[in-house]
């Protein structure tokens, strides 16, 4: 069991709730791996400290605490730099406190969950290219510590230059792994443009319900539940469309989440190539979600930075069984879309129409 201190640094000039939502989603991938926030403090600073990111005032307060409250991890809410990383560690060593970033929580979250080859591979090379420099930095700090002069006979040097070597032999190696599923993925996808096989992908913020969509269109029982990150292979199903009078490819994908780094985005383009090469997006929105609207903000960008932006979609508008009047919402923040319930089939219907309509549009 993990005891942690969550930490995040936010600069004065953002909103009180701002902030607090900042952490609230932090304790939320938290639990999702399995810990336990002890603590959790929020720090304005104007910039971040160069040596600690929390600065040498923050970090003690967190030792006394860590010992107080028997932690054995730190994560802040931020991507540190590998020097930041190895200062925490020295500093909170006397704790036996271990320090994550961001990305480590998210890549930890995503090797819990992950189940087929393909996205266990991914994993291990987002791993590999976040890690790569933080064992580069620790390795020439380590022949430092121990005399090196920087030359070649210096052991850090030495050190360093080895696992360089063995993580980009490792790299290669997974990446022409996964070179092999993508090409094995391509010809699937040329068999249905030649078969003018009509294809929609889910996509959308994590935890929205895209899984449990697919299972109530596709008729199918893939893993869904209440957490982060609860799938990450992409999932397929065949959907009969009664307008059109045949059936449509929708496959599901990885779910986004607000800071997601590039690298752990671009770790996963050979699973999100399903949605890059489909004819249609379904936008999956869990509208009982007060936060709903930032977070179609989040998908929106996220989907224009891997050069999905002008991509056809559809906003589909799920858990409004929860909700009053989910409609009166939609017109509040002036979006339009398909209002359906994942969990009860509400609206499903009405989502296959549209679905429909597009391709006859």
């Amino acid at each position: 069991m993990y005891n942690a201190i969550l930490a995040d640094l936010v600069h004065f000039a953002v909103p009180k709730h701002e902030a607090e939502e900042r952490m609230a989603e932090l304790e939320e991938l938290t639990r999702t791996y399995g810990g336990v926030a002890v603590v959790t403090t929020i720090q304005r600073r104007q910039k971040p400290d160069y040596r600690t990111f929390l600065g040498s005032g923050k970090v003690e307060e967190l030792l006394v605490l860590g010992k107080k409250l028997g932690a054995n991890l730190l994560i802040v809410n931020e991507i540190l730099k590998p020097q930041q990383i190895f200062n925490l560690e020295e500093a909170l060593r006397p704790a036996k406190i271990v320090v994550w970033d961001r990305v480590d929580l998210i890549l930890h979250i995503f090797e819990k969950h992950a189940k087929t080859a393909e996205a266990k591979l991914e994993i291990e090379l987002a791993r590999i290219r976040h890690m790569g420099p933080r064992i580069f930095n620790m390795g020439g700090e380590l022949g430092r510590q121990r005399g090196g002069t920087g030359t070649r006979g210096g052991s850090g040097e030495g050190n360093t230059e080895a696992m360089k070597r063995h993580l980009r032999e490792q790299e290669k190696t997974i990446v022409k792994k996964l070179e092999k599923y993508q090409g094995t993925r391509n010809e699937h996808q040329r068999y249905r443009a030649r078969h003018e096989k009509k294809t929609v992908a889910i996509v959308g913020y994590t935890n929205a319900g895209k899984t449990s969509l697919l299972n109530a269109l596709g008729k199918k029982h893939e893993y869904a539940a209440d957490k982060l990150f609860a799938t990450l292979d992409t999932r397929v199903a065949d959907v009969y469309i009664p307008d059109l009078q045949e059936t449509v490819l929708l496959s599901d994908t990885i779910g986004f989440i607000q800071g997601l780094p590039p690298l752990l985005i671009r770790a996963f383009t050979s699973t999100l190539s399903e949605a890059a090469s489909a004819d249609l997006l379904l936008h999956v929105i869990d509208v009982s979600d007060a936060k709903f609207a930032q977070k179609i903000v989040v998908v929106e960008e996220i989907l224009e930075s891997i050069g999905m932006g002008e991509h056809p979609r559809m906003f589909v508008f799920n858990k409004i069984d929860v909700m009053k009047n989910p409609a009166q919402l939609l017109r509040d923040i002036g979006t339009t879309g398909v209002l359906v319930s994942a969990h009860t089939k509400a609206g499903l219907d009405a989502l296959k129409s549209a679905i429909a309509n597009f391709f006859v549009a």
